[in-house]
């Protein structure tokens, strides 16, 4: 009588994420919610009635540099919609970009192991030094580069002409307020102490 023999079955393992790989994605979605809860009500940033045509360039830039410290958040989410939508309407581009993104996700936040590739063990700057190249190309040799600066000049002249238009005289501008939590450093230079020497 011929008895079977139970295969030996592997369960897979779940790619178990690093603490660095936790911590970033903790500070990702930390700095987001923070961001997005300093987001402005986009009735108050569509307001027919507080559009007028600046009367010289000077005004016009003034009333860039008040709206985008009043509006920052929206103009950056405005920014990542038409970036976004050009994505979305080149699927190629967006391909390249999500393997690119994965990639360097997965060989420098969820790897655990060295790399090994045709039995040859790579050092973590050689796979830098890879990724970079691949980068590189990705990014300069295909049209994805193009694609992105070309998303990101129609966003930026959307936000300066509606920072230009927009009048910035009845909104809350608290100057003095630092900015804190995601991209934080868009904010400027905020307000700086005098330094008084004494002789």
């Amino acid at each position: 009588m011929a008895t079977q023999s139970t295969l030996p079955i592997s369960v897979p393992q779940a790619v178990a994420a690093t603490p660095a790989a936790r911590a970033f994605f903790a500070r990702i979605t930390e700095g987001a919610r923070s961001a997005l809860s300093q987001r402005r009500p986009w009735l108050e940033m569509v307001d027919r009635s507080a559009l007028t045509k600046p009367e010289s360039l000077a005004e016009a830039s003034s009333r860039i540099r008040k709206n985008w410290t009043y509006f920052r958040v929206n103009y950056l989410l405005l920014l990542c919609g038409v970036l976004a939508f050009s994505l979305v309407s080149h699927p190629v581009s967006l391909f390249l970009l999500v393997a690119l993104l994965g990639g360097w996700i997965f060989l420098y936040l969820l790897r655990t192991e060295p790399l090994v590739l045709l039995n040859r063990t790579y050092s973590d700057r050689e796979v830098l030094g890879i990724m970079t190249v691949v980068s590189i190309v990705v990014v300069f040799l295909t049209n994805v580069g193009s694609l992105l600066i070309s998303a990101l000049m129609v966003g930026l002249g959307i936000v300066c002409a509606h920072g230009a238009f927009r009048v910035p005289e009845d909104l809350f501008l608290d100057e003095q307020e630092p900015a804190v939590g995601f991209l934080s450093f868009l904010g400027g230079g905020g307000s700086q102490t005098p330094v008084v020497s004494h002789v």
